[in-house]
């Protein structure tokens, strides 16, 4: 059976349907990055009035920060949590049975990353930009790869979420939010990789997220864009989305033989 295009959007119109229906779940979207952006954005200007003359540039990073690393969040949470619907509503047995094809079902809940990242993203650009004067466009043409590599990886960093929560069940729900606040200290979102421990640092600079957030911080600083972080942050993420493809599709393959996911969608 081919790959179909109007099956991946029928999926993606019954998530946003959830979403329309509900507007309550707007929540979810908008008030908590706002008040992460509120929190951060006005300990930048503490900051920035108590510290040296040089500081206030440097503080500035704070809020960039926390805005591309909320892109990386809302894209993991996209396919997390479009699977968590089904699984409250009680429609994940009726997705299964259906003739959905996996790459379609993946392919649908990555999309409303995509769309979750959207309305996230227009909030957070339009506050920053009017109560700290931070303008997320200053990166310039850059952005946009930036924000493709952290997608991405959001995107991988879901299957494995998911994958996670098929094969431990309701117990593992709370994985759909954590999993990505697992790799937060390491992935040199607020401060640079050079200040975490030796040790810890090949770690880091493992992850397609870390030169991202270290390029945003170059760029910022007036430095020329790095386009070598650019292309190793997306060699990062081919090695990343083949390994959770791989680990996704064996968990899928392993609670389909054992019975685990009419478990996981019975509950």
């Amino acid at each position: 059976m081919p790959f179909s295009c109007n099956t991946v959007g029928a999926l993606v119109l019954r998530y946003v349907f959830l979403y329309t229906r509900h507007p309550v779940r707007f929540v979810e979207l908008i008030f908590w990055p706002l008040v992460d952006l509120l929190v951060w954005g006005f300990l930048t200007i503490y900051l920035q009035k108590q510290g040296p003359a040089g500081l206030p540039s440097t503080i500035t990073f704070l809020i960039g920060g926390m805005i591309l690393w909320d892109v990386l969040f809302r894209s993991q949470q996209g396919v997390a949590i479009s699977f968590l619907e089904d699984v409250w509503t009680r429609n994940l047995l009726n997705v299964f049975v259906a003739p959905v094809r996996t790459i379609e079902y993946v392919a649908a809940t990555c999309l409303v990353g995509v769309l979750r990242v959207g309305v996230t993203l227009i909030v957070l650009t339009g506050v920053a930009a009017l109560a700290y004067h931070f303008h997320l466009a200053d990166l310039g043409i850059v952005l946009l790869p930036f924000l493709a590599n952290l997608m991405l990886f959001g995107w991988f960093l879901g299957m494995v979420s998911t994958a996670l929560i098929m094969r431990w069940g309701q117990a593992a729900e709370s994985l759909a939010w954590a999993v990505p606040f697992f790799i937060q200290p390491l992935a040199a979102v607020f401060y640079p990789v050079s200040v975490l421990p030796v040790w810890l640092q090949p770690i880091a600079n493992s992850l397609p997220c870390t030169p991202i957030f270290e390029g945003m911080r170059a760029v910022l600083a007036g430095h020329p864009v790095p386009w070598h972080q650019l292309g190793y942050a997306f060699t990062l993420n081919l090695v990343w989305g083949a390994l959770a493809a791989w680990f996704f599709a064996a968990n899928l393959r392993y609670v389909r033989k054992t019975g685990l996911l009419v478990k996981v969608a019975t509950q």
